[in-house]
């Protein structure tokens, strides 16, 4: 028995590295916990939408409501994330989250929920998750080392990968078969635990005084500014808005597209999603050796031109293996290029200005998504399930030619000046100017 446990702890020693703290490994596994709620309702949530409608724009419309939520408060959650305890706004967003889900999960006991209801919970679920999502992402900096970032992010996300995209999906599939208010149960009782985990971390004394906060307006222009002003930080933010407006045309039919255009199903369309994680598996484990052999600008180059193709395949394809092959190579290029953009951010960020500039890059990230799930429903209408993927392939075409040269800037990420971005954030440029020096 000892040596069992002795080599369980030398697991999660490596899995989970002694200089990460105490605080990240809660941060780890309340993340966790609640990212197996979050697979279950990435299936359940539109297999719920398509048993309430079978209308193409209705459907996309169910997406719009997840992304446009960030679109909307996304600057607001950004300013609260800097004036407020991180932790305590994870807390109170997951248990607005169970409140929300228990009202949804009571209205279909009751036989009372309708398409209005759901894409009201849906909106409700996306504001909320704005406000925790902002926030968590700001509390990994206070928790780890800079240096330690990148491993740190790399393991949460695979738990995303793992319980959000391979596990999550085909469970939350599987318990909508049982009875479609099971999953969001379960959703509930998952997001009420992770509640319960975070409230275990531990973070150091805020950097700025919470109760001499200053205007809102202000400081969202101070947010925006410093983005702007970082050549990384602004390609960034430029190239995730404008192709997530052609992902988000093919992505918001994707239920519609994997159950009828490719025959999959209920089940199959959570396999979709599994299929999608285990490449973003592969792509984790291939990480370390593509960023010691490929810079990141090329890592960014060859993403976009992989996504590209993506759309193209899926707008040609009817067989679901080959359809699978592409969610695969998909699903690693995702998580490459998710993890690497993150990384520079949080890396390049003073702490005070973690909520603001990931709330642009959020704005960016769910803007172009909102937008793109938009424009699918209605190309979808028009032209057929496979018309918003040839929109996708068309459009991501023309931005890659657009936006190559910009991306350059993503080669010095780690050692341009940012004394124009400091310049814009009062007391911010000795925090920005030590950030560079340590990168050097």
């Amino acid at each position: 028995m000892s040596t069992d446990i002795h080599l369980g702890r030398r697991a999660l020693a490596v899995a989970v590295p002694e200089r990460l703290g105490t605080s990240f490994r809660w941060l780890l596994a309340s993340s966790w916990v609640s990212n197996i709620g979050d697979g279950i309702a990435v299936a359940a949530g539109p297999l719920l939408v398509a048993s309430q409608t079978d209308s193409p724009g209705l459907v996309a419309l169910a997406a719009t409501m997840i992304y446009l939520p960030p679109f909307l408060v996304g600057l607001l959650a950004g300013v609260v994330t800097d004036r407020v305890d991180r932790r305590k706004i994870v807390v109170a967003v997951n248990i607005a989250r169970c409140a929300v889900l228990g009202v949804l999960a009571a209205a279909i006991v009751a036989d009372a929920v309708s398409i209005a209801v759901v894409l009201a919970a849906l909106f409700l679920l996306g504001v909320a998750e704005t406000f925790g999502d902002s926030a968590s992402a700001a509390l990994l900096p206070m928790l780890v080392h800079r240096d330690d970032l990148a491993t740190a992010n790399t393991r949460l996300q695979a738990g995303f990968l793992t319980m959000n995209q391979l596990a999550g999906p085909p469970l939350g599939a599987l318990l909508f078969a049982l009875g479609s208010v099971v999953p969001f149960v379960a959703y509930a009782v998952l997001v009420a635990l992770s509640a319960i985990l975070v409230t275990r971390v531990a973070t150091t004394p805020r950097v700025r005084d919470a109760d001499t906060p200053g205007h809102v307006w202000r400081e969202v222009v101070e947010g925006v500014r410093w983005t702007w002003h970082h050549a990384a930080v602004r390609t960034l933010v430029v190239t995730i808005f404008v192709f997530n407006t052609t992902f988000g045309a093919a992505w918001s039919v994707l239920v519609l597209y994997s159950t009828e255009h490719l025959g999959l199903g209920e089940v199959g369309f959570g396999l979709v999603t599994t299929v999608g994680a285990l490449g973003g598996i592969a792509g984790t484990l291939s990480y370390g050796w593509l960023t010691r052999r490929i810079s990141l600008a090329g890592l960014m180059r060859i993403g976009l031109v992989v996504e590209t193709f993506v759309h193209l395949g899926l707008a040609l394809t009817h067989s679901p293996w080959v359809a699978m092959a592409i969610f695969f190579v998909f699903g690693a290029h995702a998580f490459i290029w998710g993890t690497t953009s993150i990384t520079i951010r949080q890396r390049a960020v003073p702490e005070a200005l973690q909520g603001r500039v990931g709330s642009v890059n959020v704005l960016g990230v769910f803007g172009g998504m909102a937008l793109g799930s938009m424009l699918g429903g209605v190309i979808a209408e028009h032209g057929g399930l496979t018309a918003p993927f040839w929109f996708a392939f068309a459009g991501s075409a023309v931005l890659v030619c657009a936006i190559w040269p910009q991306l350059h800037h993503i080669a010095h990420a780690d050692d341009q000046p940012t004394a124009e971005a400091a310049a814009f954030v009062p007391d911010a440029g000795q925090q920005v100017h030590g950030a560079v020096d340590d990168e050097r």
